[in-house]
């Protein structure tokens, strides 16, 4: 299989080319020249198989350059019970007959990157030694807060790699903060930026193209790559566990196969929902891709209407994981959605970066309705949701399951469509404490982390998972802030040290 870029399909990569490069050099994002198929036999045969083996069967499928051992020697270091605190990877939680939580959060760091992100190193060193052998590799990373602190825990100390993170000073929560600013290796480095999310991809998507760094980098025997989810092998991942549910749910009885399931993912960069998509199209029975967005609504208003319009209010939301008004990853979804037009791809997000604004064809609209739905829902919706769903199923959910459980209940409303649905459970509550805590009625809230987590404890009669409490005792090592302008610098700093 090869990899074409959204923007030339005259490119033509490797998947370890895809991986070990992160971004195509024309600005464009690698995809897959063709969609692999999971038959019905194949999906059967997974379903008594453990989540390593899922994955790779699903991983063998994009990544035929790879050897059987080397996949297999990525998904068994990755999936491990050593990064994982649950057998099945993945947990499905039933929270009412026919609605399910897939809880992707018990990774090292409490929340769904981890689970691209665990093996994501793992994919890269393979790949750089088929195709940039003997190079240093720089990861950079922009982050709405969870992505960074998995990318630094899956790249600690991994030889021949070194990884700079990029956060929004004050876009993030306080945990993931705290997570990030007290991370250990000694190829790390983190540094805020004084802007949004947006400020930071735009700053790092500009870093892989600036002809000067990458001399720079050049002369340091050095190459950049990316653990975004711009980069296939971190979205690639993100694939798995939407077939792993499907035919977990097949294997508990409580779907027989063949009979569709909607999946709703509270989402701001797309990624998370494209990679249910793939697996839509590799053959799950998926029937509608409910996407959750909060205030921030671009996606919402994108699906509904087929113009994208980020010259909007920026909100700074109790999900700050979504706030995002930039979501890289639709413009996979667009280069499929028009056959694979890159003209067309180049046109529309020449648009963007120009006047912040584009309009897709009838034809994409079309084609947009027919595999999704689109909702949103504010702070205070965002907190009354977290609220019913503790009081009424002893549940308790973060900021951004949150959203995708209000926006899941608007569209069975809406619709009348009462398919069985998994609902995304995308980080672990704690994670947002503050604000979980507010929504169930907390009073007295601490401005010390730690005591409003010992509080959150107390209501909920749930505990705090130890990699977050074990936050507490670490040295902060990262306090620098910068610029969005000031970000190649800093890049060059790292670089020399």
């Amino acid at each position: 299989m090869k990899y074409k870029s959204t923007r030339d399909i005259n490119v033509n990569v490797t998947a370890a080319g895809a991986i070990s490069r992160g971004l195509s050099a024309d600005g464009g994002l690698f995809v897959p020249d063709s969609i692999p198929q999971l038959s019905k036999d194949k999906l059967l045969s997974m379903c008594d198989m453990s989540y390593p083996e899922r994955a790779y069967e699903v991983f063998r499928l994009f990544l035929d350059d790879f050897t059987d051992e080397e996949i297999r020697h990525c998904v068994n270091s990755a999936y491990s019970d050593k990064n994982f605190e649950t057998e099945n990877i993945a947990e499905l939680s039933h929270l009412l007959t026919g609605t399910y939580m897939l809880e992707l959060w018990h990774g090292p760091t409490c929340a769904f990157k981890d689970m691209a992100l665990q093996i994501l190193p793992f994919l890269l060193t393979c790949s750089a030694k088929k195709i940039i052998d003997g190079k240093k590799i720089m990861i950079l990373v922009a982050t709405s807060g969870d992505t960074g602190k998995a990318a630094l825990e899956g790249f600690k100390d991994v030889d021949g790699t070194s990884i700079m993170v990029f956060y929004p000073e004050d876009g993030v929560s306080n945990m993931q903060k705290r997570q990030m600013t007290t991370q250990e290796g000694k190829n790390v480095n983190v540094c805020a930026i004084k802007g949004n999310f947006d400020d930071c991809q735009n700053g790092v998507k500009a870093i892989f193209t600036d002809d000067n760094i990458l001399a720079e980098l050049d002369k340091a025997n050095t190459v950049f790559s990316s653990a975004n989810s711009i980069n296939w092998g971190r979205l690639a991942p993100q694939i798995v566990y939407y077939v792993s549910s499907y035919v977990q749910l097949v294997k508990d009885k409580e779907i027989e196969y063949g009979e569709k399931i909607n999946v709703c993912v509270p989402t701001g960069n797309f990624g998370n929902i494209l990679a249910a998509y793939y697996a839509k199209q590799m053959g799950v029975p998926i029937a509608k891709l409910i996407c959750a967005s909060n205030a921030n609504n671009i996606l919402t208003d994108f699906i509904n209407t087929g113009i994208y319009d980020r010259n909007r209010p920026f909100y700074t939301t109790v999900s700050p994981s979504m706030d995002i008004l930039i979501s890289s990853n639709l413009e996979r979804l667009l280069y499929h959605l028009t056959d694979e037009n890159d003209a067309l791809i180049r046109e529309w997000f020449g648009a963007l970066k120009a006047d912040g604004r584009y309009e897709v064809n009838d034809t994409v609209k079309q084609r947009i309705k027919e595999s999704f739905y689109a909702g949103c829902c504010n702070d205070e919706q965002t907190k009354a949701a977290i609220k019913k769903v503790f009081d009424e199923y002893g549940y308790l959910c973060d900021t951004h399951t949150a959203v995708a459980y209000k926006v899941y209940e608007d569209y069975k409303n809406a619709t009348g469509d009462d398919t069985k649905t998994i609902v995304v459970s995308t980080a672990n509550p704690y994670k947002f404490g503050y604000a979980v805590y507010d929504a169930l009625g907390g009073k007295e809230v601490s401005a010390d982390e730690f005591e409003l987590i010992s509080k959150l404890e107390k209501l909920t009669g749930t505990t705090c998972p130890a990699a977050l409490a074990n936050t507490k005792d670490k040295e902060v090592r990262f306090t620098g802030s910068v610029e969005s302008e000031e970000m190649p610098a800093a890049v060059l700093d790292f670089l020399k040290k």
